[in-house]
């Protein structure tokens, strides 16, 4: 079985059965999650891939005040109903409070709160915006981008295809890499291998995408600092 959608599949897959082999790609610690005995031996019938967006946090702040130099303020889109939410929003105000940032917390668990937390976001003129991961704003990444596009807020978010379909900028994990490393478990569990011998695998290819055309539509100028270090300016 594959959980590769979100910590909610993940958390289904281990309820559901204790026998079936579970390869799951989960965004933050599976062991502080509850997931997995150990990184190194996880234990049961569960194994994976952690993404490391949590860890990711504090770079994905930088980079946007990077291309967005004089932010002070900057909103973080949330979704209050995925249970890494708390720990995000943890996570983001600790790596503001590090670089002088303030953070306004905007939650929106359905498409009509992603249009009222917009309208909010719209009403106190934040300098940026930080997406945080959720299955719901993946599924939505047009709208999220013909928003912050259409309400001049330079946005960053943790996938490529965020970017790809008209986000100003990504960085995060590789989701190509993440699943390449999905199919050889699955593979080596059907040769035989056990979940719980199998090491939780830490993402260790990261890239940074960057939408010119979104950066233009919003009047920035992308500096040369991030042009050089971009794995991918789309045009």
């Amino acid at each position: 079985m594959i959980a590769a959608a979100a910590q909610l599949s993940a958390f289904a897959a281990k309820a559901a059965t204790s026998t079936i082999p579970v390869v799951f790609i989960v965004s933050d610690d599976p062991v502080k999650l509850g997931l997995v005995a150990s990184l190194a031996r996880p234990g049961g019938n569960l194994t994976g891939i952690n993404f490391l967006n949590a860890e990711l946090t504090a770079k994905r702040l930088e980079l946007l005040r990077e291309l967005v130099p004089g932010a002070a303020r900057v909103a973080a889109l949330v979704n209050p109903a995925n249970p890494n939410a708390a720990t995000t929003v943890g996570d983001v105000k600790a790596a503001a409070h590090a670089m002088g940032l303030d953070i306004q917390t905007h939650n929106a668990a359905s498409i009509g709160e992603i249009d009222a937390a917009f309208a909010a976001i719209e009403r106190e003129r934040p300098a940026a915006l930080f997406v945080a991961t959720d299955p719901l704003f993946r599924a939505r990444r047009v709208q999220l981008a013909e928003l912050a596009a259409r309400h001049r807020v330079p946005a960053t978010y943790a996938l490529r295809d965020y970017a790809e379909a008209g986000g100003l900028m990504s960085y995060g994990a590789s989701l190509n890499e993440a699943m390449r490393q999905v199919g050889d478990y699955c593979a080596r569990i059907l040769k035989g291998a056990k979940p719980a011998d199998l090491p939780v695998v830490q993402s260790s290819k990261f890239e940074l995408v960057i939408n010119r055309q979104t950066a233009q539509r919003l009047g920035l100028t992308i500096p040369a600092t991030l042009l050089s270090v971009a794995d991918e300016v789309i045009e």
